[in-house]
């Protein structure tokens, strides 16, 4: 019995979250290593599934990196990185493009239907306008060159919106054409925060490695459940906010600052780690906020 009480606790706790978000855009994005594992892909899809049942409205936009270098491997071709971003020349945007859309994409928009969510795919080259990323090193001061990777200029967020409308989860691939017709590969981190900006999302959620943004990364005690805005330059400054992560908190940053509520960094293997996020009063990632 109670182990019964337990479970109508649970539920309980979630009721005012359930009632808050109603209709509420929720931008998922999801990568990293979580998603080699169709378990962890599974439990992750099963959240956004029943987020829909409650009202919430999602929509997935995901990454594929490793998915990507396995194939270009397969394919004789090296992969290549440039300040974290992949080269990406005329055979690999090919490779991109094929893993994106016809294996990783297509494997969640599956996996939902198998679960009972109406999943469709949106193809990035229909929302994101890009133009082609530039750079310097910031040592020698040489022009850095990624070849086909883009920077979002312009979000055309209709075929996204028609998705919600018709009452559809759109899954998203973080591609995008550039003015030349050509198409450029995109930072999925950059691509998700640039959708949510566009749709006024309520949430945006980042499922990476990590269990959120950590005061010390070899110590996940030290994990921060709430961070201001305010607080991101001090904590680049002391070195806390750094690498992979940098990049990462300054498109929150952005995304806050054109209206999103709230974003939240996530470990996405852990089981469930999204509902425990969003439906507990605790949490289990990290909440950034205005």
């Amino acid at each position: 019995m109670q182990s019964l009480i337990a479970k109508a606790d649970v539920l309980i706790e979630a009721l005012p979250y359930i009632q808050r978000f109603q209709n509420a855009i929720v931008v998922v994005k999801f990568g990293g290593s979580a998603m080699e594992d169709q378990r962890q892909i599974d439990n992750i899809m099963l959240d956004v599934a029943f987020m829909t049942c409650v009202g919430m409205r999602p929509v997935v936009i995901h990454g594929g990196g490793k998915a990507i270098s396995r194939a270009m491997q397969k394919s004789g071709l090296k992969p290549e990185f440039v300040k974290g971003l992949r080269v990406t020349d005329e055979a690999t945007m090919g490779v991109v493009e094929r893993v994106l859309r016809d294996e990783v994409n297509a494997n969640l928009v599956a996996t939902l239907a198998r679960m009972g969510a109406p999943a469709r795919r949106v193809d990035g080259p229909s929302v994101f306008h890009v133009a082609g990323r530039t750079g310097r090193d910031e040592e020698t001061g040489a022009e850095l060159n990624w070849g086909y990777v883009g920077e979002v200029k312009e979000v055309d967020a209709a075929p996204v919106r028609d998705c919600l409308t018709a009452r559809g989860i759109p899954v998203l691939t973080p591609i995008g054409r550039g003015v030349d017709g050509h198409l450029y590969n995109l930072n999925a981190d950059d691509a998700a925060a640039a959708v949510a900006k566009a749709l006024g999302a309520w949430k945006l959620a980042y499922l990476s490695d990590v269990p959120g943004l950590l005061r010390n990364r070899a110590d996940e005690s030290s994990l921060m459940s709430t961070l201001h805005i305010k607080e991101v330059e001090e904590l680049i400054r002391q070195g806390v906010v750094e690498g992979g992560m940098l990049p990462k908190i300054r498109s929150c940053v952005e995304a806050l600052e054109a209206g999103v509520k709230k974003i939240h960094i996530i470990d996405g293997r852990l089981s469930h780690s999204l509902l425990l996020e969003i439906f507990t009063d605790k949490g289990v990632g990290t909440e950034i906020i205005a």
